[in-house]
């Protein structure tokens, strides 16, 4: 054996044998592919996929034939527009070489697409461009999102984690709000059918009066809004929101439609023919929905801004009550005075009817002595007559008088009724700060205010300890 493959054998015939280095072995097959295959495509399956802390990408590209360790380096993966996974099938771009530390057969990338992206892309392409041309896409067409949404429609698969996410976002924001989920695939042949059948669905139920009435728009509330949504995934996995149908009933929709298919990165027709898209399935669920907390604040800023109108009337009108009162004066002052008036006024006419009857008697003695002797019998019936009527005088004075003191007595029950007394005498106070005007209102005062108190009895003088509550 020694003599057919020995040391001193030449390695060709006629030639000295030549010795390497491993170092200039490696360097030379690596100049040796280079001039051979460089620039290479590559199609296969990612495997072992990892991304170290300086940014580099390594994993290994696979096939059912072999494998091929590959190396990207970070200002190649800067560029990715997707995040590669393994398992997913890829198409590469790059230079082969031998990564000489190991002697391990190696291509650096330079670019990566998911496989088949090109010819979905170039179709994707020339979809956009014909509906676009529509006018499908214009932004004259995009409507507003309701402030405040009756219900929520949601249009995703029963199985996707974006349902969840999107329900968690509503129970969150806006528990008030209604919502309702029609279900549909969202990947597949016959994802693009289920999701135009669960759209018209939702329809039925942002048509105002309308007269096509389905068991679901019976019993469901109305919807002023609808989320298209689903998670991230590759060109393929979201090509059902590429669908010129399904692009053509959302356009149709009656209420707005916010779409969140996939990522941030990833777009799709729906995106662009959508009332608003949003990034990801939750922000369209946090977009569509108003914020439960900013609700409440707003609410409890309009019920201040009532509460202080309000008190502002009824502090207004409290003053005119009290300007009133005081021009009105206290009602048994107001009877005393009466009764006094009453009580003179008879005095004066009493003593005028007495006085006029004695000028009218001693009238008639000076009469009666100058008359002859046959007009006594005719000057006696004057003197009765005139006797009758100076009794019947205070009799009937007497009546008009106790006819005036009923009526006044009537007046002065009616005006005890009205006498801050009673209220007074029922525990309450009336209140007056040092200048004389009425507090009615705690927020009125402040801590070390003088204040004084009328009971039924008497004044009590007040101080204000504590700031009272706001």
């Amino acid at each position: 054996m020694n003599q057919r493959f020995g040391w001193d054998a030449p390695a060709v015939a006629g030639a000295a044998p030549r010795w390497w280095g491993v170092g200039q072995l490696c360097r030379a097959v690596a100049d040796a592919l280079e001039a051979r295959f460089n620039p290479v495509a590559v199609q296969g399956e990612i495997s072992g996929f990892t991304r170290a802390a300086s940014g580099h990408c390594y994993f290994t590209l696979k096939d059912e034939a072999g494998q091929l360790r590959c190396a990207m380096f970070r200002r190649a993966a800067s560029l990715l527009d997707f995040a590669p996974r393994d398992g997913e099938q890829v198409q590469v771009r790059g230079r082969l070489g031998v990564y000489e530390a190991r002697g391990d057969l190696q291509l650096v990338v330079e670019s990566m697409r998911r496989a088949g992206q090109g010819a979905l892309f170039e179709e994707f392409l020339q979809r956009k461009a014909r509906l676009q041309a529509e006018g499908l896409f214009d932004e004259h067409r995009k409507r507003p999102l309701p402030a405040m949404p009756r219900g929520i429609g949601v249009v995703t698969s029963l199985h996707a984690a974006a349902l969840h996410d999107v329900l968690t976002a509503l129970r969150r924001r806006a528990p008030h709000v209604s919502v309702v989920v029609a279900p549909a695939a969202v990947q597949g042949a016959a994802a693009p059918g289920e999701l135009i059948e669960a759209l018209s669905k939702l329809y039925l139920l942002g048509q105002a009066g309308s007269a096509q009435k389905t068991e679901m728009a019976t019993n469901a509330p109305a919807i002023d809004v609808i989320l298209l949504v689903r998670g991230g995934g590759a060109l393929e996995d979201l090509w059902a929101f590429n669908d010129e149908h399904l692009v053509r009933a959302v356009a149709a929709s009656p209420v707005p439609v916010v779409s969140g298919v996939g990522h941030e990165s990833d777009f799709t027709l729906v995106d662009f023919v959508a009332d608003l898209r949003a990034p990801t399935p939750t922000a369209a669920a946090e977009l569509a929905s108003p914020e439960r907390g900013a609700l409440l604040a707003a609410l409890h800023s309009q019920a201040r801004h009532m509460q202080r109108a309000a008190g502002r009337h009824l502090d207004a009108r409290a003053q005119h009550l009290d300007r009133l009162s005081l021009r009105l004066g206290r009602p048994a002052n107001a009877v005393a005075a009466e009764t006094l008036r009453l009580t003179q006024a008879a005095q004066r006419l009493r003593h005028a009817l007495q006085m006029r009857l004695q000028r009218e008697q001693a009238a008639l003695a000076r009469a009666g002595e100058r008359l002859p002797a046959a007009a006594a019998p005719l000057l006696r019936r004057a003197r009765e007559q005139h006797a009758a009527l100076a009794a019947a005088v205070p009799l009937a004075a007497g009546q008009a008088l106790r006819a005036a003191q009923e009526r006044l007595n009537r007046a002065a029950l009616r005006l005890e009724l009205l006498d801050p007394k009673l209220v007074l005498a029922r525990g309450y106070a009336w209140l007056q700060d040092e200048a004389g005007r009425p507090v009615t209102r705690a927020a009125h005062t402040h801590a070390g205010q003088r204040l004084r108190a009328t009971l039924t009895d008497g004044r009590v003088d007040l101080r204000v300890q504590d700031r009272p509550a706001r």
